[in-house]
């Protein structure tokens, strides 16, 4: 089953503003290790820190975990045809999510939920979506729009919201917006 133009676009911008980190068109473990310093130095754990470690083992077992499921020509890289090809998959059955993409949401929920009470509020997203350069903005406006119109998303809601990101063809679905952008 090909990709959709929409849909190809959404896993591009994830592929570009999330993953490759060092802007040199595949995926590396070198993005992630940029990505740690950067999540790392956006709240403020130094080296050492039990967060800062748990970071670093986390995004470490989301990189294996992708490079192990999307590198199907075991360069070390992913390329982006590689990526779309995987996160194809994903759309045909997302509740059959793989443990790194399970990890990966559950990492970037925790990771907006600054407070640790369960909930993300705006705030919250905006402050980790401008990090990777999104207009602050714009990030109120996709939470907004995330959220419909709510204070907060739960994890439960977020876990939802995630799916919809990657499997839903539909331009106004509330899930198009939790990577902070508002269109694609």
């Amino acid at each position: 089953m090909s990709v959709s133009e929409f849909r190809r676009k959404k896993l591009l911008y994830v592929f570009n503003v999330f993953f490759d980190v060092n802007q040199s068109g595949t995926i590396e473990r070198k993005d992630f290790e940029l990505a740690i310093e950067k999540i790392c130095h956006l709240r403020g754990w130094k080296p050492g820190d039990k967060k800062n470690t748990e970071t670093h083992e986390i995004m470490i077992k989301i990189w294996d975990g992708l490079r192990k499921r999307a590198d199907s020509n075991k360069d070390g890289q992913v390329s982006v045809e590689e990526w779309v090809s995987m996160w194809n998959d994903y759309a045909q059955n997302p509740s059959a999510a793989l443990k790194w993409q399970q990890l990966y949401c559950q990492f970037m929920f925790q990771l907006e939920d600054a407070s640790a009470d369960g909930t993300i509020d705006c705030d919250e997203f905006t402050t980790v979506c401008s990090s990777y350069g999104i207009d602050p903005q714009e990030c109120k406006m996709a939470f907004s729009k995330m959220a419909k119109g709510r204070n907060s998303v739960s994890w439960e809601e977020f876990q939802e919201l995630w799916k919809e990101y990657f499997s839903t063809e539909d331009p106004n679905a509330a899930g198009n917006f939790i990577f902070g952008r508002t269109s694609f």
